[in-house]
């Protein structure tokens, strides 16, 4: 009876240990990075490459700023075609020593970048405006000029890229060139302003009051027109040709002198035909004499 006892019990002893045997080892515990290690300022020290993977690819996505004059505009890293190499900074991670800095690659498409700077030049790009010209009473007025802007978008581009491959999320100022409206209130220069009813020539710079001049007009079958008009063409001791009109039939082209109609000077105006011109006789000053165009007398015709 005994013997039988002690049988069992060792084979209840076999089975245990088989069974202790079969049964199978613990898993390792899952690998991480040495405490205290960064990835492009990212703090995944103790974190599994996964964990690790996922903190520096939120963090990289956070939107950078850009200043446009007082506009704020942000943008996330993959519209301006960023993109971070994060399975290399994590393998050098893993085998960093700790409080290791481990720069995080990252990989920019230029055009993306550039085409997105573009966009917000055609946003907030202006053209500069000249100064304008219009007549109030009988007065020229000069409309203010204003100033233009246009971004530097070769020094946009660089600035963001800087940014994005060095993991900087400061706010960009972007640059814009301010442009300069080429007319201006100060540099319009002469203007003419001629009365057909008091057959008047009054000479401003810009709206600033000049001289007065008497002249004579264009007759009633052929008026000096009414409109804007810029001279074109300024001649000193003119051929006069006739013109293709029936008052001017049979007559022949004068050469410079004092029986020509047009005195010593002639300013032709957009306007095909007409023009200022002087004339050899004061007589028809402050008169309907002409065809058209406004005579001076010679002798102020050449101030």
């Amino acid at each position: 009876m005994n013997r039988v006892s002690l049988l069992l019990s060792i084979v209840a002893g076999l089975l245990v240990a088989g069974v202790l045997a079969s049964a199978p080892a613990a898993a390792d515990p899952p690998a991480t990075i040495p405490l205290g290690v960064t990835i492009g300022g990212v703090q995944v020290g103790g974190l599994t490459p996964e964990a690790a993977a996922a903190a520096v690819q939120q963090a990289f996505q956070t939107p950078l700023e850009l200043d446009v004059g007082s506009t704020q505009v942000l943008v996330t890293p993959d519209i301006l075609g960023a993109v971070p190499v994060v399975d290399k900074a994590i393998e050098r991670a893993l085998a960093a020593a700790p409080d290791a800095v481990v720069p995080l690659g990252v990989t920019v498409a230029g055009d993306k970048t550039a085409a997105f700077v573009a966009k917000l030049a055609q946003r907030f790009d202006r053209a500069a405006v000249d100064s304008k010209l219009f007549l109030r009473e009988l007065r020229p007025w000069l409309s203010k000029e204003r100033f233009g802007r246009k971004l530097d978008q070769r020094r946009a581009v660089r600035d963001i890229n800087a940014a994005l491959v060095g993991g900087v999320r400061n706010a960009i100022p972007l640059v814009q060139v301010r442009l300069r409206p080429s007319v201006t209130r100060q540099n319009f220069g002469p203007v003419i302003v001629i009365r057909r009813g008091s057959n008047r020539l009054f000479l401003y710079t810009g709206m600033r009051f000049r001289r007065l001049f008497g002249v004579a007009t264009g007759q009633q079958q052929y008026p000096t027109p009414l409109g804007r008009f810029t001279i074109v063409v300024k001649w000193k001791n003119p051929w006069w040709y006739p013109p293709n009109s029936p008052w001017a039939k049979g007559e022949k082209p004068i050469p410079p002198g004092p029986d020509n109609p047009l005195g010593t000077r002639w300013m032709g105006l957009s306007a095909p035909g007409v023009g200022i011109h002087g004339t050899p006789s004061d007589a028809s000053m402050s008169t309907r004499a002409t065809s058209a165009r406004s005579a001076a007398s010679s002798a102020r015709s050449s101030e």
